[in-house]
């Protein structure tokens, strides 16, 4: 019994800490905000340089979203945003050779509401090609990701065998 509850209590321990990272996440994936229902929203907000991005705004009320608005970046200039099943949408592509760094992406909508945003611009350098590693004879099978699920879930069950074979020992003895 006393197996048992050490298996209930880490299970808890470990939901409760997902539970946490995924709030933390959550929260901080919130669009910014500016006025009562403004905001502009960049997705990704952190992209490679030469990549395109998505943008969705909300000016504050329907009639608003039924108009066009602009969006400015230094990250990737003017966008106009247009209509789209109530929201403001637009796509943008960052050119190639924009520097890394935290761009302010400003929405203006036509009543005179702002909102904005930060895109961060990632600029890494991709190797032209792979590594000169070999002929790939050990490629193939089972790779290293799979034996460490398949080794952490026989640990798991391991140790909740023996926690329950030795809860009823303990019981037992006790008798």
């Amino acid at each position: 019994m006393q197996g048992i509850r050490t298996v209930n209590r880490a299970l808890s321990s470990v939901l409760t800490l997902v539970g946490l990272i995924g709030a933390f996440v959550l929260m901080s994936a919130a669009p910014a905000r500016a006025g009562e229902n403004t905001f502009v929203e960049v997705t990704p907000n952190s992209a490679q340089a030469g990549s395109r991005v998505t943008i969705r705004a909300n000016c504050d009320n329907d009639n608003n979203n039924n108009r066009q608005s602009s969006v400015h970046s230094d990250a990737f200039g003017h966008v106009t945003l247009r209509p789209d099943k109530g929201f403001l949408t637009a796509q943008a592509s960052i050119p190639r050779d924009k520097q890394a760094g935290d761009y302010p992406v400003d929405l203006r909508c036509e009543n005179g509401q702002t909102a904005s945003t930060t895109l961060t611009v990632l600029n890494m350098a991709s190797p032209s090609k792979g590594p000169a590693t070999g002929g790939g004879g050990t490629a193939g099978g089972r790779g290293t990701g799979s034996l460490l699920v398949l080794g952490g879930v026989a640990l798991v069950g391991t140790a909740i065998a023996l926690g329950m074979a030795g809860g009823r020992r303990r019981s037992g003895a006790g008798s």
